[in-house]
């Protein structure tokens, strides 16, 4: 056998071991440790729950994980989506210990999701808050008559292409539109006064979608208290009585391909988010 296939097969199977032994950590943890806890990482704006929620559940699941840490990263995203994430934290709650790690932003949807946490770490340049709700979209009906392109709609009543690009909205459709925010608003707003054991009318100081430091966030009641990553480590440790527990990471997954082929009337479809801006 030539030196050269002798050299790739050696290779071939230190790349097949070292694999192995990653995946062993990453999914089984190790007993020496005397537990785990299991990292959930939330980055960029939130637009689907899908992958998060199915990691979520998985922690809950497997025994050896003693406690969620979510690191949340986020400017926040879609109402619907945060509001999936909120749901099967609060779930996994229940039976595990949930702390939240604040990195540089974690507003709007990004504190949403926080929210069920047994304990909330920020960074004191945290920024974080943003309590609110916002709808838009794009109207591009007058550049269609600079390029001379018309639209024809055909209905079956009147609200049914409302938010629609091609032309301005009426009085009406603004009123029906801003009950909707408003709605989603208020239910952002019970959430917040449910899970930080706050009064309405001190979270409704807070609530206009202003933006707070952690540190403020922290006087505000909003979050518990200050610290880095591995501050949160060591809270949530404590928590299940593990002085050094193993960090486990969920299968990393590509969603690029999803970009590229997101269809354009998504893109345009009106959305509600709680989303900093």
């Amino acid at each position: 056998m030539k030196p050269k296939y002798i050299i790739l097969i050696v290779i071939g199977v230190i790349v097949v071991v070292a694999v192995s032994l990653l995946i062993g950590l990453n999914l089984k943890g190790s007993s020496s440790f005397g537990g785990s806890i299991g990292v959930i990482e939330v980055n960029n704006v939130i637009t689907s729950a899908k992958t998060i929620v199915k990691d979520i559940k998985m922690f809950s699941d497997d025994a050896s994980i003693h406690a969620i840490l979510l690191r949340v990263d986020s400017p926040g995203g879609g109402v619907a989506a945060s509001q999936e994430i909120y749901e099967q934290l609060k779930k996994a709650g229940e039976t595990k210990k949930v702390v939240v790690s604040m990195g540089a932003v974690a507003a709007s949807g990004g504190y949403y999701i926080s929210l069920p946490a047994h304990t909330i770490v920020a960074n004191p340049g945290t920024i974080t808050g943003s309590i609110g709700v916002i709808m838009e979209f794009p109207v591009v009906n007058e550049l269609l008559k600079k390029i001379g392109v018309s639209f024809e709609v055909i209905k079956s009543r009147e609200f049914k292409d409302i938010g629609s690009p091609y032309r301005k909205m009426s009085d009406e459709e603004k009123k029906l539109l801003q009950d909707v925010v408003i709605d989603v608003y208020d239910q952002f707003v019970s959430v917040t006064c449910e899970n930080r054991n706050l009064p309405r009318d001190s979270v409704l100081k807070f609530a206009d979608g202003r933006i707070l430091t952690g540190r403020q966030a922290k006087e505000a009641g909003l979050v518990d208290t200050l610290g880095a990553f591995e501050d949160a480590v060591k809270i949530a440790g404590d928590l299940i009585g593990i002085e050094k527990p193993l960090l486990v990471y969920p299968p990393r997954r590509l969603s690029f391909f999803e970009i590229l082929t997101e269809p354009m009337e998504e893109l345009l479809r009106p959305k509600l988010e709680y989303l900093w801006r």
